[in-house]
């Protein structure tokens, strides 16, 4: 079904989780007008189950107990067991019932939640890299660089925001000039073929360094994502530096080709630590011209904004949007909610 109205809405307090293959951030939503309440990020290698990491992270520093759960994960929801992609938890919500008192669950992906936020967020939560005005009401784009790489629209319709949830993160992506075919061989592929994230994500930003490296026949110094962006941003290091280049102009790229493939005259929004970190390479002028190197579409490619969300929980602003005021959203449940 789709969330219409008042008879959509969920019984407060709701429990809202944004988890990724990664970290996994919880806050509760007591009411339809207060704020949420934040608790500390966990990280999922800790924990065996997501249950468990609810109430560790949650029912043992609160007394608050939630009725219900929005719960946006990092993989497809199929099914009444729903695996992440990236990390070994898979999320049972008929289970959740008795294990941790919840009454009604609804799960959506990840990047849905993201898209929500960028209806929840003010621009004073965003830092614009280029282009002209957002078109009120034209469709959005948002992605995010991570432990993979998230995609989802953002579509306007009869006076609601639809997420248009999808797995873009693993169209095709290849080299477009000379040097770029000599370092595309070496970048470790994934069944054959160079997807998306296996360049745009934090492994993906480690095995362009290396193939870098491998052809510029340098060492490897740096071995983890954050010591490469580091390093690019300081200048301390040539193969960071390149290897960084390369992921900001394919970044540009692939968010040009979503501009294109929405229409999202709306803006396109990156979200996620890794473009938190890289503002200053997003701004120096290879990532715009990646963006808008879309002849014959080049002009249009031109006034589109582009946005990096800098709010550092956005997924969960965009969920406690959603809990609070179903009605504004149209976000599909059919057999993405349970209840009891």
């Amino acid at each position: 079904m789709w969330t219409s109205g008042e008879g959509d809405q969920l019984a407060f307090p709701i429990l809202i989780g944004d988890i990724g293959g990664t970290n996994a951030r919880f806050a509760v939503v007591l009411d339809a007008r207060s704020e949420p309440i934040f608790f500390p990020i966990v990280q999922t290698a800790d924990f065996e189950t997501i249950d468990a990491a609810i109430r560790a992270s949650v029912h043992d520093k609160s007394p608050i107990r939630p009725r219900s759960a929005v719960l946006a994960v990092a993989g497809p929801v199929e099914g009444d067991e729903i695996a992440l992609t990236n990390c070994p938890w898979v999320v049972r919500p008929k289970v959740m019932f008795s294990s941790l008192g919840l009454s009604d669950i609804v799960v959506l992906n990840d990047f849905e939640a993201q898209a929500l936020a960028v209806v929840a967020l003010g621009e004073e939560h965003m830092e614009k890299i280029g282009g002209g005005a957002p078109e009120e009401g034209a469709p959005r784009v948002v992605l995010g660089p991570g432990t993979g790489l998230g995609v989802a629209g953002l579509i306007h319709f009869h006076g609601r925001w639809l997420p248009v949830r999808g797995e873009g993160g693993h169209m095709d992506i290849g080299p477009r000039n000379p040097r770029e075919f000599q370092i595309f061989p070496h970048i470790e592929p994934l069944e054959g073929r160079i997807s998306g994230e296996q360049i745009l994500s934090g492994r993906g930003l480690v095995s362009v360094y290396r193939a870098v490296a491998t052809a510029s026949g340098a060492p490897e110094r740096f071995s983890k994502p954050s010591e490469i962006t580091g390093a690019a941003l300081d200048k301390s290091d040539p193969v960071a530096e390149e290897a960084l280049k390369l992921f900001v102009t394919c970044l540009g790229r692939t968010a040009g080709d979503l501009a294109l493939v929405f229409m999202s005259q709306g803006g396109v929004f990156l979200t996620g630590g890794i473009a938190q970190k890289i503002v200053p390479a997003l701004k120096t002028g290879e990532f715009r011209a990646a963006f808008e190197d879309k002849a014959p579409h080049s002009a249009l490619m031109r006034d589109i904004p582009v946005y990096v969300i800098v709010h550092p929980l956005a997924a969960l602003s965009g969920l406690a949007a959603y809990a609070q005021a179903p009605e504004r959203f149209g976000v599909e449940t059919r057999d993405r909610r349970w209840r009891a």
